[in-house]
């Protein structure tokens, strides 16, 4: 029986940490204020321009001024989105190693669909992933389940049939309540004084090259 394995992106199949801290950087330059270090933005990178902003100037969604910030940071980020984003060492080999095995694979990222698909084409995934579903693709985000029953219904898996992976609590939620199996990327933005065992996934991969031995422990099972 084939399965499905689904990603999250940021900070699990891609490195986007260093050009989303720049894009948040750039905020604090507008405002006369110094850079922040990268360590300091690297661990808020999956949870995108709020994270970020509230990270870099301390800005929540109820602050009068974060609206606007908000759009800045996303038209920064999205001019250099590309200078620095890289796969993960060992992502390419692990996603031959499911084609090869005959394993569909698709993506579900909170990253809105405008800002993900450019990024999905410009590292050389489009041609091979089955899907790729955005924040905005379905009207609710993770850690609801439903971008992971829209990936499965349009690849034609049931959630029995797929296993989620990603780096932060929210996508081990959301894949649990689709019914589906969950693998922690302990080496993405979850930080590693997170306790990510209390989150009670079915694997933890403290590498991308732990996560294939993963993916056959729970298709053997």
């Amino acid at each position: 029986m084939r399965k499905l394995v689904l990603f999250d992106f940021d900070g699990t199949l891609a490195d986007t940490a260093p050009d989303l801290a720049a894009a948040a950087n750039k905020q604090r330059v507008r405002r006369g204020l110094p850079p922040l270090p990268y360590e300091a933005l690297r661990p808020f990178a999956s949870h995108g321009a709020r994270g970020l902003l509230r990270a870099g100037l301390d800005l929540s969604p109820e602050h009068p001024d974060y609206e606007a910030c908000r759009q800045q940071f996303l038209e920064d980020y999205e001019q250099d989105m590309t200078t620095l984003t890289t796969l993960f060492p060992g992502v390419k080999e692990l996603l031959s190693t499911l084609k090869n095995n005959d394993y569909a694979w698709g993506i579900v990222t909170n990253k809105m669909e405008y800002l993900a698909v450019p990024l999905v084409v410009h590292l050389g995934l489009y041609t091979e992933c089955a899907v790729t579903v955005g924040g905005d693709t379905t009207s609710h985000a993770k850690p609801h389940p439903a971008p992971l029953l829209h990936a499965a219904r349009q690849t034609g898996f049931e959630p029995s049939q797929c296993i989620y992976v990603g780096d932060d609590q929210r996508d081990i939620i959301a894949g649990k309540a689709a019914g589906m199996a969950t693998v922690v990327a302990a080496y993405g933005y979850c930080g590693q004084e997170t306790a990510v065992h209390a989150w009670e996934a079915d694997a933890i991969a403290e590498t991308p090259q732990d996560i294939w031995p993963a993916i056959q422990d729970w298709a053997n099972r």
